[in-house]
């Protein structure tokens, strides 16, 4: 009898934590709709390994709208993350299907198919990590961002909030550090270099590319001449 009353106990908690969680989310996906995001989960995770091997601590972000930000840099990163960005409703089947093969053939190569909604998800809500429980939350929190956010209000979060260089989040700080220009100004190479770097910006500079980011960068100029303009909805 004890040991049913602890399970029911315990079931009436978790249904109540659950509850929370879900009226928190919910809460902060809507508020994030409107009102630039502050910091990230792996902002402070930087700050936190900066501090512990004892360097001075740099965290260099400039909130801009899509409106401050060139053209040419959410299209390069359509061009080279999520060409179905405008598509889809925060998921690329076609693309994890062919991740997951990729993968099966070539595990020490493991390749993502996270579109930029999905990136949003973790970058704002989550921490990084495969484990299944951060994926389901991602997939969660992306449904969410899909269903409250519109397409113009994810690229734009997601061009502040990117890891862009050792400290460097978004595309504002990056083009500033790299190009000692705003980003507004930033021209379609450039832009395509930035987009180029996104997989690994702590190893790669779009100021410094080496010969395989450059190639990289001209894929994706080829790719956004086939995009065309973005006509947001």
């Amino acid at each position: 009898m004890a040991f049913k009353d602890s399970i029911a106990k315990a079931w009436k908690w978790v249904k109540i934590i659950s509850l929370y969680f879900v009226i928190a989310s919910i809460v902060s996906v809507i508020i994030f709709r409107f009102v630039p995001i502050p910091f990230t989960p792996l902002m402070l995770v930087r700050v936190g390994e900066q501090l512990i091997d004892g360097k001075d601590i740099v965290l260099k972000k400039d909130w801009k709208s899509l409106d401050e930000i060139s053209p040419n840099m959410p299209l390069a990163v359509m061009a080279s993350e999520d060409q179905l960005f405008l598509e889809h409703f925060g998921f690329d089947f076609k693309s994890m299907q062919k991740a997951l093969k990729n993968n099966s053939k070539r595990p020490k190569r493991i390749k993502g198919a996270s579109t930029i909604t999905q990136q949003v998800a973790k970058n704002v809500f989550l921490w990084q990590g495969r484990s299944y429980l951060r994926k389901g939350l991602e997939a969660y929190f992306t449904l969410l961002i899909e269903v409250c956010w519109s397409k113009k209000r994810i690229m734009e979060v997601y061009l502040n909030v990117a890891e862009m260089g050792n400290g460097i989040y978004g595309v504002e700080a990056c083009a500033r550090k790299c190009f000692y220009k705003s980003a507004k100004s930033l021209t379609r190479p450039q832009a395509a270099l930035i987009a180029a770097v996104l997989p690994n910006p702590r190893r790669w500079s779009p100021a410094k590319p080496t010969g395989y980011i450059l190639q990289r960068k001209n894929w994706i100029v080829r790719n956004m001449d086939n995009l065309g303009n973005i006509a947001w909805q």
